[in-house]
């Protein structure tokens, strides 16, 4: 890599570093929600209420040169809430004011509780990175990147999104319980912050640029990933699609397999991911380490996997067993 190469991946690391001292406990999914930044890609959160999907979110803004935006979605939300609309001014001409989607990192709270319409208008600003209000395009700015979160729990009065639209997401993240050791952790931290906030605190530290994040992705383009590399992951999406090639189990679990995104999302996490790890080369365990995160939204499962127990996971760990790495 270049001379540039050690203090970007250093600023980032450092970022990396600032998220975790506020998420304890998360090491995991902050390293994900920053390999989705740098991919240029947009994340869905799921997990329980209360295990800081939100806090995360806040914490990458809140120490990265960015703005942000929330979109609280509720059943009576409208398109136009998402992405502005146009305003008759008093000289008699339109005006358009900017929605809040126009912001860098946009914290989409609980896209499940919206409307499909609502949902279709901020997947389509994902896909697209613009909007078009009567007629007119309005280019999103180059930091951009949706971090949605939804609750597994609570059906009544949600729009689950549909297989194509989850698809559009980079990465699907799991955000599990903390250990008995981290959650004492947690109690401190707020305990911490509250007695910091009561005593009006020194200032907080700098935030990063975002020229840190574009020079990242500039090096994270130039990461090789081999003939061996690309075989690798074409196999691993051709086994959720033809799964009986690898057996009556994956035959009998998976109903539908990954489309051409999920080729492209392994492509670019693993590179992101060798990356983060110091290489510019990427190696099948790279792609394994990503796997989960990127398939998981994409493949659909049968009745019979749900019958035996098989949730998502749980079936992609058996695809990476059965497909090799072909030398």
């Amino acid at each position: 890599m270049d001379g540039t190469g050690p203090s970007v991946r250093s600023a980032v690391g450092d970022l990396q570093g600032r998220i975790n001292r506020d998420i304890i406990g998360q090491k995991r999914v902050v390293e994900r929600i920053v390999i989705a930044l740098l991919a240029n890609g947009n994340v869905l959160l799921e997990g329980l209420p209360g295990l800081a999907k939100t806090r995360a979110i806040k914490s990458l803004s809140k120490n990265l040169e960015s703005d942000f935006s929330r979109i609280q979605f509720t059943p009576d939300l409208l398109p136009s809430d998402v992405t502005g609309g146009e305003i008759l001014r008093p000289d008699g001409q339109f005006e358009f004011r900017k929605g809040p989607i126009f912001g860098n990192l946009i914290l989409a709270d609980e896209i499940n509780r919206a409307p499909p319409k609502v949902q279709s208008a901020l997947l389509e600003a994902m896909e697209e990175r613009h909007v078009t209000v009567a007629g007119k395009r309005y280019e999103l700015p180059p930091l951009f990147m949706v971090l949605a979160t939804q609750n597994p729990i609570e059906q009544e009065g949600t729009y689950p999104l549909p297989e194509a639209q989850m698809d559009r997401f980079l990465m699907h993240i799991r955000i599990d319980y903390p250990s008995d050791a981290d959650e004492v952790k947690v109690m401190r931290l707020v305990r911490s912050e509250s007695a910091a906030h009561s005593a009006d605190g020194g200032s907080a530290p700098a935030q990063i640029s975002q020229q840190v994040i574009f020079d990242a992705r500039a090096e994270i383009d130039r990461v090789a990933a081999k003939d061996v590399v690309e075989n690798y992951i074409v196999a691993l999406i051709a086994a959720t699609r033809r799964p009986a090639e690898f057996g009556d189990k994956l035959k009998n679990w998976i109903a539908v397999g990954a489309s051409p995104r999920g080729s492209l999302a392994l492509d670019r996490c693993s590179r992101t991911y060798a990356w983060l790890q110091g290489r510019d080369f990427v190696t099948p365990e790279d792609v394994q380490a990503v796997a989960h995160d990127c398939l998981r939204h994409r493949v659909s499962l049968s009745y019979e996997a749900g019958a035996d127990g098989m949730n998502a996971d749980a079936v992609l760990d058996e695809v990476i067993r059965q497909v090799a790495v072909a030398v």
